[in-house]
């Protein structure tokens, strides 16, 4: 009965987070489709273009979900109810100042993406036109990061599940809408989902009130002290977790930003073709991360309430769902790559270039299970220092090294180093929670 109720509770967490982290990646594909369905491949290059530059921005300051994660779950977990919504405050501030910098800085960022990474000259008309539509949505998308990482702080993924769900089913109904029936091309892509991210801002203030009025009738009431939320020293130390987080991220974001520019620059078709397996990746890897955010606030929390129990039986249990599901990913793919390749784009070349590639794709979701699992437990336990390492270790000691040293395999040896880097977060991060358990312990 105690081991039923223990995969219970791992579910209430883990299965909202894979079923809205699945609807963004379906949303994904769902961008892929209507614009592979358009008449020409460049279309679709310039949104993979388009979407690097984006993933690199907002990939880099995905801290704010992830660093807000782990604090407010200790916090949840000491029941301190006014830093939880000092935590609050202050990431939703801290996010505001970063998108207002990327919108006043916008010509050179995104000038200096298109210049960075390779494609045709048509690619890149269609990744600006693109990007110049995308970026007006940075306000709202620091906001909803915010709020997803306190909500999966407070365990309550079931209203992170309701946001996500709403905003990627308003993004679908606009892409299609404007991209199918009003000819909107890229424009239509980025519009839809700017539109969207402003609507879930609307939804997320009800959501985030109703989750405190929850708190306040258990008990739990706190305070909004100005002077606790504009505190120097407490945004420092918000800061530092999120500067580790930040790095980590921005290695993570340049591997990916360098796989599109060196699959660009061996033609639109290899773009194409890669970017669509990114997709299937980009599937397979926000599923996981549905037990990857239930390990960071179950880690969390077991870290607040100082619980070593709960903090091995979340490690248990995660490790154990995503191997089935690693498992399951690498099957699927094996089954139906083909097929689903075909259902993204009508471009004969494109999915030819994309079947040769599919192999590395079949054996990625297994590869992969290490280093998701891992993510969690030191995002939760908000270890910065060693996620920070650990990225630059493997994207610097192995992927470039491997690409140089594989290059002459062309789009395989780019693909071969991908899946290393992959596989050696998994190693370096199990190194790092070998020696802290042997030493001070992660609780």
């Amino acid at each position: 009965m105690i081991k039923n109720n223990r995969h219970r509770a791992f579910w209430l967490l883990a299965g909202p987070m894979i079923m809205a982290n699945v609807s963004m990646a379906f949303l994904g594909l769902v961008d892929t489709a209507v614009i592979g369905h358009l008449d020409s491949a460049v279309y679709l290059g310039g949104v993979a273009v388009g979407s690097v530059i984006f993933d690199f921005l907002y990939w880099s300051v995905g801290f704010l979900r992830m660093g807000t994660t782990g604090v407010v779950a200790q916090a949840h977990g000491e029941q301190d109810a006014t830093e939880i919504r000092v935590l609050l405050m202050q990431s939703i501030l801290i996010g505001l100042v970063i998108a207002m910098t990327i919108l006043l800085l916008q010509k050179p960022i995104i000038n200096f993406g298109l210049n960075l990474l390779a494609g045709s000259t048509h690619v890149k008309y269609y990744a600006g036109v693109y990007c110049a539509w995308m970026i007006w949505g940075a306000p709202a998308l620091m906001m909803l990061f915010a709020v997803n990482g306190w909500l999966l702080g407070m365990q309550n993924a079931v209203a992170s599940l309701r946001l996500g769900i709403a905003v990627n089913v308003i993004n679908i109904i606009l892409d299609i809408v404007f991209v199918v029936y009003m000819d909107m091309d890229v424009r239509g892509v980025a519009l839809a989902t700017v539109i969207a991210q402003y609507a879930g801002v609307v939804y997320a203030f009800f959501i985030v009130r109703k989750e405190l009025l929850r708190q306040d009738e258990a008990g739990l009431a706190g305070a909004w002290p100005l002077a606790k939320i504009f505190n120097i020293r407490k945004l420092q130390i918000l800061m530092r977790l999120n500067n580790d987080i930040f790095i980590r991220t921005i290695c993570l974001i340049l591997v990916f930003a360098f796989f599109t520019r060196e699959g660009a620059a061996q033609g639109d078709l290899i773009l194409a073709g890669n970017s669509i397996l990114i997709k299937f990746y980009l599937f397979m890897a926000l599923a996981l991360d549905g037990f990857n955010h239930a390990a960071e606030a179950l880690v969390g929390k077991a870290i607040g309430e100082k619980n070593k129990v709960l903090f091995k039986h979340a490690v248990a249990l995660t490790l154990k769902w995503s191997l089935a599901f690693g498992a399951a990913f690498t099957l699927f793919y094996w089954s139906a790559g083909g097929p689903l390749i075909n259902l993204l784009t009508d471009i004969e070349s494109v999915r030819k270039t994309a079947m040769a590639y599919l192999p590395w794709m079949i054996a990625l979701p297994l590869i992969s299970v290490g280093c998701f699992l891992l993510d969690g437990i030191f995002i939760g336990a908000t270890r910065g220092p060693e996620m920070r390492n650990a990225m630059l270790i493997c994207t610097f000691v192995f992927f470039l090294p491997m690409w140089y040293a594989f290059q002459f395999l062309g789009n395989h040896g780019l693909w071969l180093a991908f899946t290393v880097f992959i596989a050696m977060r998994g190693v370096v991060l199990g190194i790092y929670y070998y020696r802290i358990e042997r030493g001070e312990g992660f609780v």
